[in-house]
């Protein structure tokens, strides 16, 4: 009996033996060394004769070790200030394992984060390269947590797109997708989908999106809700309505204010509307509330602008924003952070304006509201050069029509007209104009007379893989519509079918007799 015994021991740790390669990528196997002592008291004891009860002892002796102990370059990857430092440990002697190459280039992408001119020199060097190949030697062995910061940091480090082992990277994590937890899924949703969505693996993409969408059930907390929203919820729609069943009311009494906070940004952001739209912003009124003016001054701009976005604002929230005593802190910001807080500012003492006539104020300042010359001191696109060629061609003379044209709603129209009742334009400048902070014109329009706004619309307006306009854009085709404009969409998608000048001032003609002709049939 001790014999058989003792064969089904040893049968037991080959078996055990042979699962250690197995489970390399996730860390180290370690199995506690039953003594000899352990095995002949075992076999004399009662408890031997029952069927199993040793497999039991050695399944419970043994001690699975994912992540072994800390060495010394464990904490030399960490307490690194210098790329030099950490560069240096490949010759120094140091036992690295599977997983240290990958750390020093994450801790390498960190370290650079603040000094970006450095990257490109980086990347040439010698003790780099072989980093980047011993990276690649080992990525099979490289744990899950590890995989995804490092596709984050070669990302962070601009590596070439035919980068092997970026490659080799990207294709380790295909491979993996299934195995990863729901949190490895957000953290790449979150750290690296802009990059995969501009210049990287939109295969890697579209199988995130597919194993975000089909494992949604496993999302644990709000934060991660938020997280995945803001980041690829406007790549796909289907995820989005996932999240919202999981996003909303749910989990809604049990989110702590900074993530509704996110969660209503995201949704701004998108121009998202939950179905159940009544119920959550009746939440978010309420918890809101007072603890509106206890948040950073930067922080109650952002979400009541959100509010305006979504059409949810009210009253009590835009006159806290707009009270003197609070707005007047963002007047004469210079910075960039400052002057985008400030143009949300004039959005939301527009929404005051135009969707809130029962609205009586207070409202920003007439010195406020007056264009700064930041507003059009903006980069010109192709498409905005092309519009403004063809406007000038079309108008003929600069009196029927304004182009870059500044409204106090803190919205720049790309160009304004003005029509008659038969179509024909009219002296822009002669006539009055209350959308401008300082009019010119005073005579009112004639009866029947239109007022026409060009809004171009380029490729970063809209939402990816749609023709949807993101919410910040919906915004201003809202107020400009509200100041009574009649709008002239010219998006980008339509205008690159055009080829030569003519098609292009044809098609304007048409899309203004287009807008002309849906007011008189209203």
């Amino acid at each position: 009996m001790a014999a058989r015994l003792v064969k089904r021991c040893t049968c037991l740790l080959r078996e055990a033996a042979n699962l250690a390669p197995a489970m390399a990528p996730l860390g180290q196997l370690r199995l506690v060394r039953v003594t000899h002592k352990t095995l002949t008291s075992s076999a004399t004891s009662p408890s031997s004769h029952l069927p199993g009860s040793l497999t039991e002892l050695v399944e419970k002796e043994q001690v699975f070790t994912p992540y072994p102990e800390k060495q010394e370059v464990d904490w030399l990857i960490e307490k690194a200030t210098r790329p030099e430092e950490l560069l240096d440990l490949l010759g120094s002697g140091h036992h690295i394992h599977h997983n240290h190459a990958a750390l020093i280039v994450i801790r390498l992408s960190r370290l650079l984060s603040e000094k970006p001119e450095d990257k490109a020199s980086l990347i040439q060097d010698a003790r780099f390269q072989k980093l980047l190949h011993l990276v690649n030697s080992q990525i099979t062995s490289v744990w899950h947590g590890t995989l995804v910061k490092l596709l984050r940091s070669l990302y962070a480090l601009a590596l070439p797109r035919d980068s092997k082992v970026l490659q080799s990277v990207e294709q380790e994590i295909r491979w993996r997708m299934r195995r990863l937890n729901y949190k490895h899924l957000a953290f790449l949703a979150e750290s690296c989908a802009t990059s995969l969505q501009e210049q990287y693996s939109q295969e890697l993409l579209a199988e995130l999106l597919m194993h975000l969408e089909r494992r949604w059930t496993e999302i644990e907390d709000g934060r991660t809700v938020v997280a995945i929203m803001m980041k690829v919820g406007h790549l796909s729609e289907s995820l989005m309505n996932r999240l919202e069943d999981k996003h909303i009311l749910n989990r809604a009494q049990d989110v702590i204010l900074p993530h509704l906070c996110s969660m209503l940004l995201a949704f701004a952001h998108l121009n998202f509307h939950p179905e159940q739209e009544d119920q959550f912003f009746s939440l978010v009124h309420e918890k809101l509330g007072s603890a509106l003016t206890g948040l950073k001054p930067v922080l109650q701009v952002d979400l009541v602008w959100a509010l305006c976005v979504l059409q949810q604002a009210r009253e009590e929230e835009l006159r806290a924003i707009l009270r003197p005593e609070f707005h007047t802190q963002f007047l004469g910001g210079k910075s960039q952070k400052d002057q985008s807080t400030f143009q949300k500012l004039l959005h939301i003492n527009a929404t005051a304006q135009l969707e809130h006539p029962e609205y009586m104020g207070p409202f920003l300042p007439a010195s406020a509201v007056a264009p700064r010359p930041s507003a059009l001191d903006k980069k010109v696109t192709p498409l905005q050069k092309e519009l403004q060629e063809t406007l000038k061609g079309l108008l003929g003379s600069a009196n029927r029509g304004s182009l870059e044209v500044a409204t106090q709603y803190g919205w720049v129209l790309d160009a304004e007209v003005l029509l008659d009742a038969d179509g024909q334009f009219l002296p822009l400048r002669d006539f009055v104009a209350p959308h401008l902070a300082q009019p010119a014109g005073s005579q009112p329009l004639p009866p029947g007379a239109k007022r026409l706004a060009f809004l171009r619309w380029e490729f970063p307006n809209f939402n990816s893989r749609s023709k949807d306009l993101l919410g910040r854009f919906v915004l201003a085709r809202r107020h400009v519509l509200s100041a009574g404009f009649l709008v002239v969409d010219v998006p980008y998608y339509e205008w690159l079918e055009l080829k030569s000048e003519w098609q292009k001032g044809a098609y304007l003609k048409d899309k203004m007799r287009k807008a002309v002709a849906e007011e008189l049939a209203k």
